[in-house]
């Protein structure tokens, strides 16, 4: 329920590089469908997976240049996604997971956990886009959307605080229950609650198998493979940290068992969203809903799985749940992601700050890997200049150099 929105929102941004809604519908959910099932069958996770926001924007945006096409953009999606598993097969992608010490992961969780939090935020109304050059502003409280959602949250934290199995699910069910009443008193206002003509909608696959992964490979695009590889590598392994943490699932180290499992399935993900025409198919911070509901193994990845397969067939009645009615979820995730703050070590600047910073940056950019670049960045100057560059593992001193270089080049 917290991830249905990319049926729909996955079609609108794409449509802005000229392709038709109807097979991004069919693609976004077999895109998400497979890899889901994999996730659940062979890794053994209940991590969920599909079309990541921020990615596909950024695909339309480079599509929208006169020598690109979408099939060229997807074309780019599947060699990246090619090379991020070659690093998975080598074992570099693993290995750099291992690298990072356990304060910055336990930032990185916290950091995806307010990043939630304020897509939730931003859902419900609360925060919205300032005017007069103002970042951020006030929502208005008295608009029929941001009253049904804050009585959502009124609901949801209700049903958490008594200890209500099912809360988040329950929560949002209700939630689209209050924007229907509120339909219903307000009529003439904006519906929140959109009933649809049909319940059954036939798929179109007419944007699979037409990646153009030859015009990919033009000396042109290198820089655009590197920006999509080094989101890819560095969102999921941020993703996997934080929802793994909250899971229970590192051992001492902060390592995740069957690690390798997860990132191949994750890196293959995104070649087989690119062949859909789905943009770049990687693993959801949502996935923290399931993990808050108690999913504990890969069965939650395969009841996904199967209800994306089931919503190419039903994606009209899917569009029924509105944004407000899963954004109260977002928030108690979020909150419930954040509390691994309290073993975070801030005692000192040369062990906080660089924490502080990867917590802080991944909202306020709303990207999960330009907040682990500054992180890395910091805790490798800090160290340095305070005489501890022994205590760096060479892999961070690698990854470190590689995001100042994307940072210089407006590439993050």
């Amino acid at each position: 329920m917290t991830m249905a929105y990319i049926i729909f929102v996955n079609p609108a941004v794409l449509a802005g590089a000229g392709m038709p809604a109807a097979a991004v519908i069919a693609a976004t959910c077999l895109g998400a469908a497979l890899p889901t099932l994999a996730m659940g069958f062979w890794a053994n996770y209940p991590f969920a997976l599909a079309s990541g926001m921020g990615l596909n924007a950024a695909l339309v945006a480079a599509a929208t240049q006169p020598d690109l096409t979408w099939q060229t953009m997807m074309g780019v999606i599947v060699v990246e996604g090619a090379l991020v598993t070659l690093f998975v097969l080598t074992g570099v992608r693993e290995a750099v997971m291992q690298a990072i010490p356990m304060n910055l992961k336990r930032a990185i969780g916290a950091g995806i956990g307010l990043f939630i939090a304020f897509l939730g935020l931003q859902q419900m109304g609360w925060v919205v886009k300032g005017a007069g050059g103002a970042l951020l502003a006030q929502g208005d409280f008295a608009a029929k959307p941001t009253l049904a959602a804050t009585a959502g949250v009124a609901l949801l934290v209700t049903l958490l605080a008594c200890r209500v199995r099912g809360a988040i699910l329950l929560g949002i069910l209700g939630t689209a229950i209050l924007a229907g009443i509120g339909d219903a008193l307000a009529p003439g206002a904006a519906r929140l609650v959109h009933l649809p003509d049909h319940l059954v909608a036939l798929p179109d696959f007419s944007t699979f198998g037409h990646a153009d992964v030859r015009g990919a490979l033009r000396p042109a695009l290198i820089g655009t493979i590197f920006a999509f590889m080094i989101t890819d590598f560095f969102d999921t392994m941020g993703t996997v940290i934080g929802i793994g943490g909250q899971a229970g699932f590192l051992d001492a180290r902060g390592n995740l068992p069957r690690l390798k499992r997860v990132l191949l399935v994750d890196s293959l993900a995104a070649v087989w969203g690119g062949w859909c025409g789905a943009s770049s198919v990687t693993t959801y911070v949502e996935s923290a809903a399931g993990v808050s509901e108690g999913g504990r193994t890969g069965l939650v990845s395969v009841v996904v799985g199967l209800l994306f397969l089931l919503a190419m067939f039903f994606s009209p009645l899917i569009g029924t749940v509105p944004a407000v009615a899963t954004a109260p979820a977002l928030l108690v995730v979020g909150f419930l992601m954040v509390s691994v703050v309290r073993e975070m070590d801030l005692s000192t600047a040369e062990d906080g700050l660089p924490a502080f910073l990867t917590l802080l940056v991944i909202p306020m950019t709303q990207s999960i890997s330009c907040g682990i670049g500054v992180g890395f960045i910091a805790q490798v100057v800090v160290k340095v200049l305070r005489g501890h560059g022994r205590e760096i593992s060479p892999w961070l001193y690698a990854i470190a150099a590689l995001f100042a270089l994307s940072f210089a080049f407006g590439k993050s």
